[in-house]
């Protein structure tokens, strides 16, 4: 990261997005939400969301950035006005830690039902995931940068994984 660098710290439902090189985006403290990195390499436009829940039919006039049903759309469409193209963004899943043990694997797994909802929103408009950190039961931290145009995961007490972009 560069001296000049502009960190923008994307808190639970919100997005951002930017085609500014030496912009960095990061969400800390995912556990069982996702932090959504999505990238199009080609064009140098980065956007980030941090999802907190798999979908919007019980937060009628929540934030859309809370929902992955909503979140995705919305991310891609924040893209695509800073000249990004749809056919040409690839994703990183970072999260979707299991925090609480309930014994068995239960529909109370959030982080689960959080990964396999944001899959299905870019599954249903045609992004494809390029890496994900997810799973576990520790928070991790998802940041991604505009002029690497690189993705990293930072697992609480652990080290930073490249999971996207020249070193991953």
């Amino acid at each position: 990261m560069t001296l000049t660098a502009r960190v923008t710290m994307v808190r639970i439902g919100e997005q951002a997005a930017t085609s500014t090189e030496g912009d960095v985006l990061s969400s800390v403290g995912l556990g069982s939400c996702i932090g959504l990195a999505l990238v199009d390499d080609k064009r140098g436009v980065i956007g980030l969301a941090h999802i907190l829940l798999p979908d919007s039919r019980d937060g009628a006039g929540s934030a859309v950035g809370k929902f992955a049903d909503t979140a995705v759309p919305a991310l891609i469409a924040r893209m695509v006005r800073l000249g990004a193209v749809k056919r040409g963004v690839e994703a990183v899943l970072v999260g979707g830690a299991q925090m609480f043990s309930f014994g068995s694997k239960t529909s109370l797994d959030i982080g689960a039902r959080n990964e396999e909802a944001t899959r299905s929103a870019l599954k249903g408009q045609g992004i494809p995931v390029r890496a994900a950190a997810t799973a576990g039961s520790k928070g991790r931290t998802i940041t991604v940068y505009a002029s690497e145009r690189a993705v990293t995961a930072k697992e609480a007490g652990g080290s930073e994984l490249s999971l996207f972009g020249k070193a991953a």
